[in-house]
């Protein structure tokens, strides 16, 4: 995705000493400050890796003081996490009503699609990031919670349970899988996302099985549980006889 070089600070401006940011460009006017916060932090992102990217530099591009960046964040990933939380909204807000008819298969794939396309602006960025989380296996840890907390309001969307133990899988599951869609959607050109689909279908089948053994997986705990219950019942029932 192709963005516009910002100019850097006039002469003047430095010359002045004047410690006050530039004023934020048409884009991020009238916003809020968290909005062209997120905003300014992605265009960034999509220009140099994140590693490289300085709160002073997020604070100029997004038009805010640095006391009024510190005020919203305090950290890269917390702009991050601000920005993917955006991405959620929006794809909770385009539900389709027709899909609730539709097998749980069906339901996540629209919903995942609906996610890559909200993604699609940040393209650039989302790439950028990937090759930075490569190189660096904390800040890919850090993304990885990111995304299972997405993934949970995505299961849910597509009307998956992803609450408690076999949920949180699920969802670690799904950040994963979606992950490996992602790389494939990086570099698929085509406007109706021909390969992208294609590597989500295969990505749900390989995770449709997955959840069939997760589900036989969790199911021995509890089998074994109704064993152990058993002789207590009985037990119970036989000393109210001796009783």
């Amino acid at each position: 995705m192709a963005r516009k070089p910002t100019p850097p600070p006039s002469s003047a401006g430095m010359r002045g000493g004047s410690s006050n940011p530039p004023p934020p460009t048409s884009t991020n006017a009238g916003k809020p400050d968290r909005d062209r916060i997120v905003t300014a932090f992605m265009a960034l992102l999509a220009e140099k890796p994140i590693e490289q990217i300085g709160f002073a530099e997020i604070a100029r591009r997004a038009g805010v003081s640095l006391a009024e960046l510190r005020g919203e964040f305090d950290s890269k990933l917390a702009i991050l996490a601000a920005q993917m939380k955006d991405i959620d909204r929006q794809v909770l807000s385009g539900s389709d009503p027709d899909m609730a008819e539709e097998p749980p298969r069906e339901r996540l794939f629209d919903v995942l699609m609906r996610r890559i396309e909200a993604l699609a602006p940040y393209k650039d960025a989302v790439d950028s990031l990937t090759r930075s989380a490569g190189r660096d296996p904390s800040l890919a840890i850090a993304l990885n919670g990111l995304a299972v907390r997405s993934q949970q309001w995505m299961l849910t969307a597509a009307d998956i349970s992803a609450s408690g133990p076999r949920g949180m899988l699920r969802s670690q599951g799904m950040a994963l899988l979606f992950a490996s869609v992602l790389r494939t959607w990086l570099d698929d050109d085509d406007p109706g996302h021909a390969r992208t689909m294609a590597a989500l279908d295969r990505a749900l089948a390989r995770g449709q099985r997955w959840s069939g053994f997760l589900d036989d997986l969790c199911a021995i705990p509890a089998f074994l549980c109704g064993r152990r219950s058993r002789p207590r019942r009985r037990d119970a029932d036989e000393a109210s006889i001796a009783v």
